[in-house]
């Protein structure tokens, strides 16, 4: 009898793996983020343009203008912290959702303002508050869920959406101003908030686990359950990086960055300029090409992070600027020269190029805690920044000229950069933070 043989039966298709996406999903996170913060830059673009033409409507006095502006800048730094803990409690595309929303609100009510405590109120706490939810906590705390390779440079992209921002729209806002007069700009700074929301609340994600996916460049880890009790974590997190000293040295150097570079240049440069006979627009112009350039220095000032001591890049960060602040009075002129070009290049490479070393020693120093320490940082920041817009005005007032409030944010920034060199690098903060 013939024996037949039976054919194997066929093997199963191999299980195909899923491939793993050419582009991680945190740079998709990271690009919304970076349209997010520009958006809401549209209120930092603003505060310049109005000093003068408020002074003339309203016949309010350049001291209390900068004092509304102060109290905008005071909030956008206090609200920070708490902003950092109450996206570990609520996520971040709540907070910065209606943060996006607060400031639209806050900007369009300006339109109907009579007096000068309604700027403050508008201005000063809506914005302020709305803004400070949006401040660079929210970049801290994006680049510290979604990255771990490559923090330096995300730090410094994001850092640079706010200038981006700034050179979107100060063109815009200054002919608005110069042509149709501020309240179209106010309105244009509420649109500009609130068109953000949609990209906001459909493209952005809380966390890596969200997606099923590790970190870029790290290992997968569950989402952590949210944090309960935002507001007493945010001030606990600050008693205990106060008892350390390298706290106070970065809250103290980034004081002086927020004195001369929100507080002073950012609030002051367009009416220190008006007052030499430069145009508004011009004025507003170069403030727009610091914006460029500022880009172009945070982007470096995140690569070098990741390569160099981050203490040392903050004191060559500092000294070239207060060198470079001491040599302001001597080149505003009516018109636009080479030498101003040179300030306005070489100032604007630095603007911001402090905050990703400075968010790197933070994350050294002060671990899982980093973002909300980062944000008591980033709250001297804006202090130092209020102190000297509302003291610019004052001395504006006084003296009839900001020569000498260039020379002294010159002298702080000296003391900034040796500040930054005391800072001892990290052994036993983290620990201590800990274990307190």
């Amino acid at each position: 009898m013939a024996q037949t043989t039976e054919s194997p039966a066929p093997a199963p298709p191999a299980r195909r793996t899923p491939r793993a996406p050419r582009v991680h999903r945190a740079w998709f996170v990271a690009a919304v983020t970076f349209v997010t913060i520009i958006g809401a830059a549209a209120f930092a673009s603003l505060p310049g343009l109005l000093i003068e033409p408020l002074h003339k409507e309203f016949d309010w006095s350049r001291g209390t203008i900068g004092f509304a502006v102060s109290v905008n800048l005071a909030l956008y730094g206090l609200t920070a912290p708490f902003a950092a803990a109450l996206m570990d409690r609520f996520g971040i595309r709540r907070v910065v959702a209606l943060a996006l929303t607060v400031i639209s609100v806050g900007s369009v009510l300006t339109v109907w303002m009579t007096a000068a405590w309604q700027l403050v109120l508008y201005w000063g706490v809506l914005v302020g508050l709305g803004s400070g939810s949006m401040a660079l906590a929210f970049a801290a705390t994006v680049t510290n869920r979604w990255f771990v390779a490559r923090r330096g440079l995300v730090t410094g992209i994001l850092t640079a959406a706010g200038a981006s921002g700034q050179l979107v729209f100060l063109p815009l806002l200054s002919w608005l101003v110069e042509h149709h007069g501020w309240r179209p700009a106010a309105v244009t700074v509420s649109l500009a908030a609130l068109a953000v929301v949609p990209f906001v609340w459909l493209l952005l994600r809380d966390h890596p686990a969200d997606t099923g996916l590790a970190p870029y460049g790290g290992e997968y880890a569950e989402k952590p359950a949210p944090v309960t009790g935002a507001a007493r974590r945010a001030v606990t997190v600050l008693l205990k990086a106060a008892r350390t000293g390298p706290f106070w040295l970065l809250a103290g150097t980034f004081a002086i960055c927020g004195a001369s570079t929100n507080g002073l240049v950012k609030t002051h440069f367009v009416p220190a300029a008006h007052d030499h006979g430069m145009p508004v627009t011009a004025a507003a112009g170069l403030l727009a090409v610091i914006g460029v350039f500022d880009v172009v220095g945070t982007i470096a000032s995140g690569w070098f992070t990741d390569r160099f001591e981050a203490r040392r890049l903050l004191a060559v960060y500092y000294a070239l600027r207060g060198v470079s602040l001491l040599f302001l009075p001597l080149l505003l002129a009516p018109s636009v020269h080479p030498p101003m070009l040179f300030f306005i290049v070489f100032y604007g490479l630095d603007w911001v190029a402090t905050v990703p070393p400075t968010i790197a020693l933070c994350r050294e120093h002060y671990g899982e805690d980093s973002a909300i320490v980062f944000g008591w940082v980033l709250a001297s920041h804006q202090v130092g920044a209020a102190l000297v817009a509302f003291g610019g005005g004052v001395a504006r007032d006084l003296f009839g000229s900001y020569d000498v409030v260039w020379y002294a944010s010159g002298a702080l920034c000296a003391a900034a950069a040796l500040m930054a060199l005391v800072i001892r690098r990290p052994r036993t903060e983290a620990a201590s933070l800990a274990g307190a």
